[in-house]
């Protein structure tokens, strides 16, 4: 039986502080109002005042990482406190709090999705199928036929009259014979398989199936003008697609497959079972958008950095951390040097300088083209010093 406890705090006094270590619970505003800001001001994001029904400290709690914001009490509060392994009882007891951070995260994630994009790239993309074709033709003009031909297809299929839809259609003639695109029409097949390079779905596209990564890796992108950035490469066990299907917006991102994989698919007419029957699943929504959360409020603050080689040292420092590989010792990653200038949105202009000063740092070396770390903590504690010195520097 679920037996929750409830504390007390004094008015001025923090909840939780920024940088601090993950604790193993959360709390839910019962009485009273708290504010939550971050250290470094984020463009385009304001300090929020939440009260009674919200919540707090769910992003370390769910994915033992550090404190992401800091919570500061404005009045005494009073809060119920719901630890890490109570929160499945939490989820049987009372799906719909479970339910309102889940949506609330959704809503967040796609938020600092745009803000992260406009930081990287100085713009936004454009929104609805127009979208689809802008990606189709940057992916053409790179000579990615598969993606590009899917795009083309998914435009047509959902603009037949539009401003490129002749365009689109001519294009995809002369690709049709030439590429293999996956799954260009949804099926009811519960795993789906997807050759690299293929595109399970593009940005502005509808759709409502979320996708779970049962072997291989996904990347998750977005397509703005001719740049593309990425936001996460996803591996085994990883989740994606959760937004269109809890707000029924048309997709936020790319999901292309970085290399040969199959994942697992759970569509809108299941979905509401899945939550009833298995709490587990809404758990893990909680914990990916937690991640996802946590990883994309690191990355907006590395944009801060002026300087392209330390964003691509503290990139390096956040996808450890992430992983949580912060124990002492040396570190093979699975990331190319392409990868984390593609992470960081480094302009085209300042690659070549960034990637030799990167090169000749000393706590990274290059081994059969992917990113060897001689010591974990040192490039750790490089990227904090980086972080801290620009955190003086914007906040005087």
């Amino acid at each position: 039986m679920l037996q929750l406890s409830t504390v007390t705090f004094k008015p001025n006094s923090f909840m939780l502080i920024e940088g601090a270590p993950a604790v193993d619970r959360f709390f839910i505003i019962q009485r009273g109002n708290v504010k939550t800001y971050h250290e470094t001001q984020i463009p385009g994001l304001q300090p929020q005042n939440l009260g009674p029904g919200d919540f707090v400290g769910v992003v370390p709690c769910m994915t033992g990482l550090s404190q992401n914001e800091n919570v500061f009490t404005t009045s005494e509060v009073t809060a119920i406190v719901v630890r890490r392994e109570q929160y499945s009882d939490l989820i049987s007891a009372n799906t719909p709090v479970a339910m309102k951070i889940v949506r609330a995260f959704a809503r967040d994630t796609r938020t600092l999705n745009d803000v992260l994009t406009k930081l990287t790239l100085k713009s936004v993309n454009s929104e609805g199928s127009e979208q689809i074709f802008s990606v189709a033709d940057y992916y053409d003009n790179f000579g990615y036929s598969d993606i590009a031909a899917y795009g083309y297809y998914q435009y047509i299929k959902a603009n037949p009259t539009g401003a490129n839809a002749e365009l689109a259609k001519k294009r995809y003639a002369s690709l049709q014979k030439r590429t293999h695109p996956a799954y260009l029409e949804p099926t009811n097949d519960p795993v789906r398989t997807y050759p690299r390079d293929t595109m399970i779905f593009s940005e502005g596209q509808s759709g409502g199936d979320l996708f779970i990564i049962q072997e291989g890796s996904v990347k998750i992108s977005k397509v703005i003008g001719e740049k593309e950035i990425t936001l996460a490469i996803l591996t085994k066990g990883d989740m994606f697609g959760e937004m269109a299907l809890l707000d029924n917006k048309p997709r936020s991102a790319n999901a292309i497959a970085h290399e040969d994989c199959r994942v697992m698919v759970v569509n809108g007419s299941n979905f509401g079972q899945l939550i009833s029957t298995q709490p587990q699943m809404v758990a893990r929504l909680t914990t990916t958008f937690s991640e996802r959360l946590w990883s994309m409020y690191r990355q907006i603050a590395n944009t801060q950095l002026s300087v392209p080689r330390e964003r691509m040292i503290d990139m390096l420092s956040l996808e450890m951390e992430k992983n949580k590989i912060n124990k002492i010792g040396s570190y093979q990653t699975n990331l190319s040097i392409i990868d984390i200038i593609n992470l960081c949105g480094i302009l085209p202009q300042e690659q070549y300088t960034a990637e030799q000063q990167f090169k000749s740092d000393q706590n990274i070396k290059i081994v059969n083209g992917k990113i060897f770390i001689p010591n974990t903590q040192a490039l750790i504690k490089q990227a904090a010093f980086y972080r801290k010195q620009n955190s003086r520097r914007l906040n005087g």
